[in-house]
């Protein structure tokens, strides 16, 4: 039962890197869309299909290039590397199917592990690196990140309120710092500040729990679920820059409500 007027005791961490690594490159510019990133799901897996056509061909092409050099090692050697290619490309191809129908379906074709806590991880990574070129990295993560947020939510687990644990990062502005701790403590749950990386993994190591809520900007959330999420289950809500990067960031508080009172079954 949720606890009226409660509020969490907020425990920080010290950071291990720069604050806004991810965003060396920001000019100082206002973000665009107040930096508002959403991105309906579809956006990732457009991306995600160019990348699973990219890279096939790249190796593809840098197998074919080299094959004079491997066919002096072995004369077999680009034949079978080549089936090794292909074979690899349609093992992908069919698990993206898998996803697709996971995710617009309604039904969940593969295990955690093998899905959003598996190799959906490296999908994440691997697209974000080709929507670079476009200029749409961050509309891209957020749409994958809220593909991965719906299919690790449909797992319906639940977990004991010193289970849970919330992790923030420390550019929040006053109104959702004072929110989330309101959350919080109405659902007994602890949180803390810290950045993702070494410290993070830190926390997580010390406290041991069963269940994480991240808060981050898609650029942050990206890796930390790379970093995590395949050790334990991670919902992850991304952020609002409307001042920029690190500074002042706000959040859906109805989403964490939402979010923690089904870890905890309050």
């Amino acid at each position: 039962m949720a606890t009226e007027g409660a509020r969490a005791q907020l425990i920080h961490i010290e950071t291990d890197r720069r604050l806004g690594h991810e965003w060396d490159e920001w000019d100082g510019k206002p973000l665009p869309r107040n930096g508002d990133f959403s991105a309906p799901p579809g956006l990732f897996f457009r991306f995600a299909a160019l990348a699973l056509v990219v890279v096939p061909g790249a190796a593809g092409t840098l197998l074919f290039l080299l094959a004079p050099r491997l066919q002096a090692v072995l004369p077999a050697l680009p034949a079978v590397l080549g089936f090794g290619v292909g074979a690899a490309a349609v093992v992908a191809w069919l698990w993206f199917g898998l996803l697709l129908l996971s995710f617009y379906g309604g039904v969940l074709l593969l295990p955690e592990q093998w899905l959003e806590r598996g190799p959906y991880l490296r999908l994440m990574s691997l697209t974000s690196r080709v929507a670079r070129p476009f200029g749409r990295r961050d509309w891209v993560e957020h749409a994958a990140i809220d593909v991965y947020n719906g299919l690790a939510a449909r797992r319906k687990r639940t977990v004991g309120k010193g289970e849970l644990l919330v992790l923030i990062p420390r550019c929040l502005s006053k109104q959702a710092l004072d929110g989330v701790l309101a959350i919080a403590g109405r659902y007994e749950v602890p949180v803390f500040v810290a950045t993702r990386g070494q410290l993070a993994r830190r926390v997580i190591r010390e406290r041991r729990p069963r269940a994480v809520v991240a808060v981050a900007c898609e650029r942050d959330m990206t890796t930390g679920l790379r970093d995590v999420a395949g050790k334990l289950p991670v919902l992850g809500l991304t952020m609002s820059l409307p001042n920029g990067p690190c500074r002042d960031a706000v959040l859906d508080l109805s989403v964490m409500e939402r979010w923690v009172k089904s870890w905890v079954g309050a």
